[in-house]
């Protein structure tokens, strides 16, 4: 149970586990989340700030072996569900819980009450297995102990360090969505662009980066340049992701694709012209195909940073009825 906004390592471990026992016990794996995410409900007004779409995720869970995605919609209703309630009559009665894992810092319920405490406690009442990940920790930049959360991926996306935040994820940070019609410009530059718009989703460094592209209904995998930003050159405000396939040729307009992240090139910029436009376009190009030519660069899922080991020293602790 989560909301596994971003999916990062730590929520692997978590669902790891979870399919460990499930397939120990001979029983489908399940996850348990809310849409939208209960800070989305009750601060609407906050800048966007989610890691991964809800589709987005469902992919990712997929991906991971999830063989059930079960969505709860968080609304009023959702929101001052009684703890005790929850597990009663969702858990227990609706989904026929067998045994839930949880991360250390799960809380649910009406005003976050509900925790691991409360869960083993019903678990002995209604004849339900608990489990709790305790935190998933690396070093980084030579300080040991960093707890993997989605709090430190947004920021570290917001400096536009693609390759970090990967680092984080284990996986590449992928926007998606269906390409819409723009204003044709980039065609008519030599650079035609595929076109996505941003809503309820985190809004990294603004400017240009060396992506990795797939396509719904074609194998292949693309190298890219993307601008993310408001296009200044042309007096924009809106927030658009603009997109060159390296190599791609067809149309892309209402076609679903998967932008990756893989490294910052440079920061969004203002031109005085359409030919000054062109050249830097053209160097991003290179840059970003050198880039994209690092063997590390073409992996779909990075190597985790001494995760192994964790699994390996940290077993999943138990929790106890008190």
């Amino acid at each position: 149970m989560g909301n596994f906004d971003g999916f990062h390592r730590g929520h692997q471990v978590v669902v790891g586990e979870a399919g460990r026992l499930a397939r120990d016990m001979g029983v489908p794996l399940a996850v348990v989340t809310t849409e939208p995410h209960p800070r989305s409900f009750f601060r609407p007004n906050d800048p966007p700030f989610r890691l991964t779409p809800f589709r987005e995720r469902a992919w990712l869970l997929e991906q991971f072996g999830v063989d059930l995605l079960v969505s709860l919609p968080f609304d009023a209703t959702l929101s001052h569900f009684p703890p005790q309630q929850f597990v009663t009559e969702i858990l227990c009665e609706k989904l026929g819980v067998l045994h839930l894992l949880a991360g250390y810092d799960y809380r649910f319920g009406a005003k976050r009450a509900g925790g691991s405490d409360l869960l083993a406690w019903m678990g002995k009442m209604e004849g339900f297995g608990l489990s709790v990940v305790e935190p998933v920790t690396f070093g980084i930049e030579g300080a040991a102990g960093q707890i993997y959360s989605s709090s430190l991926v947004r920021d570290t996306l917001r400096e536009g360090r693609a390759r970090r935040a990967a680092s984080l994820l284990g996986h590449w940070w992928t926007l998606s969505g269906h390409v819409q019609e723009g204003d044709k410009r980039g065609r008519t530059i030599g650079f035609p662009t595929a076109n996505l718009a941003l809503e309820d989703v985190l809004h990294p460094k603004f400017g240009v980066y060396a992506v990795r592209v797939t396509v719904e209904g074609d194998d292949a995998i693309y190298g890219g340049v993307a601008n993310l930003g408001c296009r200044p050159t042309f007096d924009k405000q809106d927030v658009t992701l603009e997109t060159f396939l390296f190599d791609f040729e067809g149309d892309l307009y209402g076609r679903h694709i998967r932008v990756e992240f893989v490294g910052f090139v440079r920061a969004e910029q203002k031109f005085s012209g359409i030919e000054e436009l062109k050249a830097q376009i053209a160097q991003d190009c290179q840059t970003a195909r050198t880039l994209l030519s690092d063997p590390e660069n073409a992996r779909d899922h990075l190597p985790p940073p001494r995760l192994d080991r964790y699994l390996a020293d940290h077993p999943v602790a138990l929790a106890k009825p008190r």
